[in-house]
């Protein structure tokens, strides 16, 4: 029988290490894609010092065209098939959509939605085949529109809406799909995005290491959309209390005074 893997991207730091964590705890084997080997590398020593099996490293940029085949040739070569998909890799940038660089945000649009995609329909069939579960990290921002933060909040909404798609398609076929919703998180992803976590994030985070938890729970049981946190959980209630025009210009007063713009 060929052996299963769950694949993880972004799996170097943030919530995709912790969800490297949680998984191999659980006795999965993992499949961890990142493009800084040395992080890969020494999360794979961690784990198997913590007595999990020994990852198959991917070191790639995801951002690249080819980024999708190398990761199925990798997966061939070591001879598994995965069972388990976590599209977790993205990043955010903040600023004026028209006065930002436009390659940096269509490479923004390439990994948070054409790589997830291209992995999510490459490795259906093995999904299918072992009755698995793929599991896309959206956001709360996938639920509203982001002055300020355009690109990445359009991009999260298309990863919401294709995952919940897909749940209805993949469902009868035994498949679990669950689109995961987190506010902000303290990772790497906010020196990346360029700001400063502020008193939102200080009443709406949740740690890396316990979205990553109820991520890993929700997906085992089966949960559409996941939203991690008590104030996230609110938020979607709160959202249907007011028109889109409204929550889009409250966005752009908080998203624009932090980037020094307001």
């Amino acid at each position: 029988m060929t052996e299963r893997v769950t694949l993880i991207t972004g799996a170097s730091a943030g919530i995709g290490a912790e969800m490297a964590r949680v998984f191999a705890a659980n006795k999965h084997r993992l499949a961890l894609v990142a493009r800084r080997a040395d992080r890969l590398t020494a999360l794979s020593a961690e784990i198997v010092a913590s007595g999990g099996q020994a990852p198959i490293v991917i070191p790639c940029d995801l951002e690249q065209p080819d980024a999708c085949a190398k990761i199925e040739d990798a997966l061939q070569s070591a001879g598994v098939e995965v069972e388990y998909l976590i599209n977790n890799a993205g990043f955010g940038m903040f600023g004026f959509a028209v006065d930002m660089d436009r390659d940096a945000q269509l490479r923004m649009i390439d990994l948070n939605v054409r790589t997830l995609t291209d992995l999510s329909l490459r490795l259906a069939p093995q999904v299918i085949k072992h009755k698995g579960g793929i599991l896309n990290v959206s956001s709360i921002a996938g639920l509203i529109p982001g002055p300020g933060m355009a690109v990445y909040y359009a991009s999260k909404a298309y990863v919401l809406s294709f995952t919940e798609a897909l749940r209805q398609e993949l469902g009868p076929k035994g498949v679990r799909v669950t689109a995961l919703c987190p506010g902000p998180v303290p990772s790497e992803f906010q020196a990346r995005a360029g700001f400063k976590p502020g008193l939102d994030s200080a009443i709406l985070g949740v740690s890396p290491k316990d979205v990553a938890a109820l991520a890993y729970k929700s997906l085992m049981a089966n949960k559409g959309t996941v939203f991690p946190g008590l104030g996230i959980k609110i938020v979607p209630v709160l959202l249907r209390l007011f028109p889109r025009s409204f929550i889009a210009g409250a966005v752009a007063r908080l998203q624009l005074t932090r980037v020094g713009q307001g």
